[in-house]
């Protein structure tokens, strides 16, 4: 499995228009956040886990113009589905099943109706909605018939319902305040978990990294790396030093390999 970090930031991205702190203003590369995006390769099947604002200049930094055979949404907030649009080139290979749990595929019915009408004009992306429910298990396959599994989970963002997923050893959660005991035996045995950590203080609808410390150890992942930092996270070298083993900040561009 391979796991590729388009986006490591949250709503308003790294830099933040208009700010000139010291993160902000770092030259390390590590210290810019595009909206949080990830893809993961498996067994042939490609799948993108959010599809935000920043997708068509992931891809293009990516420069890997190959199917997308899935996308798995997390919630229906902007930053992780404004680029669902950009996928059109991409289904020119063939169409991408867009994956989200009812109250969100509704809501992006309502927002991009041109893309779900049953009759569609040329040139809208192709992307057909899958509806999950947390806890029921379902698969992606590739144009040559091969398949994933992939298991969502239920997470709160603050009081919101939204999904995490976890596919063969792998879990992505983003945008987390709070974890559900039940889900939490979605998460045993994990080689990775990729999970978010807004900042040092605490926040009303996002974790902070005291307490996504506090969950990755109670999860006992091989490797943990967080997700959907803001500027206040600190500059990337100076935090990660700050940090337990085998616990690490993901930055634009990072590639897992398991």
């Amino acid at each position: 499995m391979k796991i590729t970090i388009l986006g490591s930031g949250t709503s308003v991205g790294v830099p933040q228009i208009g700010c000139t702190c010291k993160v902000c203003t770092s030259s390390d590369p590590r210290d810019k956040r595009l909206r949080c995006s990830g893809l993961v390769e498996t067994n042939g099947v490609r799948v993108l886990i959010d599809c935000g604002p920043d997708f068509r200049e992931q891809m293009l930094r990516l420069n890997d113009f190959r199917p997308i055979d899935g996308v798995l949404v997390t919630h229906e907030h902007y930053d992780h589905v404004g680029g669902l649009d950009d996928l059109r080139p991409f289904c020119s290979f063939r169409e991408i099943p867009v994956c989200a749990e009812d109250y969100v595929a509704d809501r992006l019915q309502s927002r991009m109706p041109y893309c779900f009408v049953k009759h569609p004009y040329p040139g809208i992306p192709h992307i057909p909605l899958t509806r999950l429910r947390a806890g029921e298990s379902f698969a992606l396959s590739n144009g040559e018939g091969r398949r994933v599994e992939i298991m969502p989970f239920r997470v709160l963002h603050g009081q919101l319902p939204i999904l995490g997923y976890r596919i063969g050893q792998m879990a992505w959660i983003t945008d987390m305040l709070t974890l559900p005991e039940e889900s939490y035996s979605y998460l045993q045995g994990l080689d990775c978990l990729i999970m978010n950590a807004l900042r040092f203080e605490k926040h009303w609808t996002h974790q902070s990294l005291s307490e996504a410390l506090e969950k990755a150890k109670r999860i006992g992942a091989r490797e943990t790396y967080f997700i959907h930092m803001s500027h206040d996270i600190g500059l990337h070298a100076e935090t990660s030093a700050l940090l337990p083993e085998h616990i690490h900040l993901a930055y634009d561009g990072m590639e897992i390999m398991l």
